[in-house]
């Protein structure tokens, strides 16, 4: 008897989607019984660490939706069959659309980890509509980074962590965070390596840290004074001057000027740190070959975040660190996903949108108002914001008031409990998938992967629900379809033609590209693919922009012929294929700023240094804990897996505590105490844990779902949550540095 065969996929549960096969078998075959690493996959390359050997709680999860559902009068929901809900909620969508304007219509979401099609297909439902406005969770968490990489660089970078000499972490817990490719592995190779040095900056002695050579173990909420000493160090004498030459770099001087002045023995004493090893790590990064850095929500979501952003770009830009072996680099996306340019602000709180994306923290606030303006309705799609969302009761309140809420998703989650209508979309492994997290250096990779089931009855791909809602919305002429498909049963090339004749050039067809290529190119493809049909446009639009590298990667000829042959080569390879190979020489000249110099002087950013002087404020005698509020750990992620019991360790979320605190306090591990902010009251148990801070405590992310027995499930975070602790440039939410009160339970 043969053995069960190992089929490809992905996992799904952080950034980095590492490649993983699985064997089938349970109830109809249709359950995750065994998995390991994808061998074949081009940036894992094997590894897989233990999150993703949960994943059967994902497919296999409780709260899964079989049937759309509307809600009842009395809040309740009723089945109704998919041509009533797409009938109904085209209805009710283009409604708001005729009395308000398409820009009332705000759409949240478009991919949570892994499953980033949607995204794409939604574009064209919010075109028929006329809807302008969008966000998602990079607006939680990146876009003060995206922001001070546009104006300094034009375009986002990452670092080379596989080769560098000094590899620098801010606010970054990788051990179980990722966002590197084989992240452990990296991690313990720059440990052990003599002639390689680990720097973590983090309030915790987290798991890196303890691999670290140098930890800078900064007082929650400080990073802002510890990176202004570091840059103020970096500019008496150990900036890279032939890097920063004027030819190459703007505002060096200016940088010079400002941080003169700061005084360094203060700064690094605010920040907790001793000013000798900060000052060995400024020698240890300029003195380097090279320095591949990254920073994370832990200095993201805090104090002064898009500052911190900015003053890390300052340490490796004033010390050369681009364009470079192990150091950082632009990479090429199939999808540009880090967009940090500002077109226009919100309707209502005139917040600034960056990369299209409208603040989270602002989201309530355009919605409980009167203001002519506001959002009306609102389609949510493979999100949870009514969980995610800071100020969890305020986002409830916002949901509850909208003319139409619409959630798309797989389970019944938070969101959904509160919409009009739920429309049930198959999992990511009952349908073809993507993610469009390709960062990497010099290869880069796509991953579309086919389905492993075909979805139960009742659930539809995103892709088709997007499409029924097109056509009921604003249905089209049939001749350009019935041709397109006629041009795909012939093959790619033909297709292509066809495409540039009937779509490329009208108006009313190229907006909504992502649904003509569903429904003419995706009934071609191969079973169960029709989803990955969009990724034919996105291959064009890749090889026009860089044909250079997506010709190393054996994609030639014109950019018609390379798509098409890349748009090929991802469907035939399931464990994913590298489309474009760059060069270190080519980083200096991806710079996009109009003048294509680097500008080290952002003269807002700059001023703002000024609010450092007073030093930190102290804190609240009523609240004399932090409190970081959504802590990742080794069995949480995104609230997709809704079963607490895919948990191995530490089900209940408990609150980290330090020994001192637990003392004064009189708890022993695992009592519980009531931990209080300005928001909300709760009671938790608690471990006590030496690599915390006194006055410092953690809870951990993606806890405490609905249906959760009580203590089971942990914490939601965001009840103890507000909207208005956020960074005053971007709104990005202080989830790591909220205000509390501890007492015994």
């Amino acid at each position: 008897m043969s053995e069960t065969p190992w089929r490809p996929t992905a996992c799904i549960l952080c950034e980095c989607n590492c490649g993983i096969e699985v064997q089938l078998g349970g109830d109809d075959d249709r359950h995750l019984v065994r998995l390991r690493g994808d061998r074949a996959h081009p940036a894992s390359r094997g590894y897989a660490c233990e999150k993703a050997h949960r994943l059967d709680h994902y497919q296999n999860g409780r709260d899964r939706l079989l049937h759309p559902q509307r809600r009842r009068p009395d809040g309740t929901f009723e089945t109704i069959d998919w041509d009533t809900a797409i009938r109904e909620v085209a209805e009710r969508l283009t409604r708001v659309r005729d009395d308000h304007g398409g820009s009332s219509i705000f759409y949240y979401g478009g991919g949570g980890q892994g499953n980033h099609l949607p995204g794409a297909y939604s574009l064209s439902t919010r075109r028929v509509l006329g809807s302008r406005y969008r966000s998602s969770a990079l607006a939680q968490e990146k876009t003060g980074e995206f922001w001070v990489n546009e104006r300094m660089l034009g375009g986002y970078t990452r670092g080379d962590f596989e080769h560098c000499e000094v590899a620098f972490f801010l606010g970054k817990n990788p051990w179980f965070s990722h966002s590197i490719p084989r992240a452990r592995v990296t991690l313990r190779e720059i440990s052990r390596d003599p002639n390689r040095t680990l720097i973590v900056v983090d309030p915790r002695r987290t798991e890196t840290a303890e691999l670290a050579d140098i930890h800078l173990q900064v007082k929650p909420g400080t990073d802002a004074w510890l990176m202004s000493a570091l840059v103020a160090i970096l500019c008496e004498g150990l900036v890279d001057e032939a890097f920063c030459a004027p030819d190459n770099v703007e505002g060096l001087d200016e940088v010079r000027a400002r941080f003169a002045d700061v005084p360094v023995a203060e700064y690094c004493a605010h920040a907790g740190v001793e000013e000798a090893q900060v000052r060995e790590v400024a020698k240890r990064i300029a003195g380097a070959s090279s320095v591949a850095s990254f920073e994370d929500l832990g200095v993201q979501m805090n104090h002064h975040s898009t500052l911190v952003s900015y003053l890390h770009k300052l340490t490796w830009l004033l010390t050369g660190n681009l364009g470079k072996p192990g150091a950082q680099f632009f990479p090429t996306p199939l999808v540009a996903i880090a967009d940090g340019k500002t077109k226009r602000n919100s309707p209502v709180t005139d917040a600034r949108i960056v990369g299209g994306l409208v603040p989270c923290n602002a989201i309530a606030d355009e919605i409980l108002t009167d203001h002519p303006d506001r959002f009306r309705a609102m389609i949510v799609e493979s999100a949870n914001p009514a969980h995610s969302l800071a100020d969890s009761p305020r986002i409830r309140e916002a949901l509850g008031a909208l003319d139409t809420l619409v959630v798309i998703d797989v389970a019944m989650s938070e969101t959904a409990r509160l919409a009009d209508y739920v429309l049930p979309a198959a999992t990511q492994f009952e349908k073809a998938e993507a993610t469009f997290f390709n960062l990497e250096f010099p290869n880069n990779y796509f991953h579309l992967r086919p389905p492993l089931f075909d979805a139960p009855e009742g659930p539809l791909p995103e892709a088709e629900i997007h499409a029924r809602l097109v056509e009921a919305i604003q249905p089209f002429d049939p001749e350009p379809f019935d041709a397109l498909r006629a041009a795909a049963e012939e093959g790619l090339e033909r297709y292509a033609q066809v495409f540039m004749e009937k779509v490329a050039f009208d108006s009313k067809l190229n907006v909504i590209a992502p649904y003509v290529l569903y429904r003419t190119l995706g009934p071609s493809l191969p079973a169960g693919m029709a989803s990955g049909a969009v990724l034919w446009g996105l291959a064009l639009q890749c090889a026009a922009k860089f044909p250079a590298s997506v010709a190393r990667a054996g994609f030639e000829g014109s950019p018609m012929d390379a798509a098409n042959a890349m748009f090929q080569a991802i469907l035939d390879h399931p464990s994913g294929v590298v489309f474009a190979v760059d060069e270190w020489s080519e980083v200096r000249g991806r710079v996009g700023t109009p003048d294509k110099k680097i500008h080290l002087a952002l003269e807002d950013l700059l001023d703002e240094l000024t609010r450092l002087e007073s030093g930190p404020p102290a804190a609240d005698p009523a609240f004399p804990f932090t409190l970081s509020a959504g802590e990742r750990r080794a069995f949480t992620a995104n609230t997709i897996v809704r079963d607490p019991a895919w948990r191995k360790k530490d089900g209940g979320g408990a609150l980290r505590l330090h020994p001192e605190d637990a003392a004064a306090l009189g708890v022993a591990e695992g009592e519980r105490v009531r931990l209080r902010t300005e928001r909300g009251s709760v009671e938790v148990g608690v471990t006590i844990d030496p690599a915390m801070q006194p006055k410092h405590i953690a809870l951990p992310n993606g806890m405490g779902l609905a249906g959760d027995d009580a203590g089971s499930g942990g914490i939601p975070a965001n009840e103890l949550t507000t909207t208005a602790h956020r960074d005053p440039f971007v709104g990005t939410p202080w989830h790591k540095n909220v205000p509390a009160h501890l007492e015994r339970a």
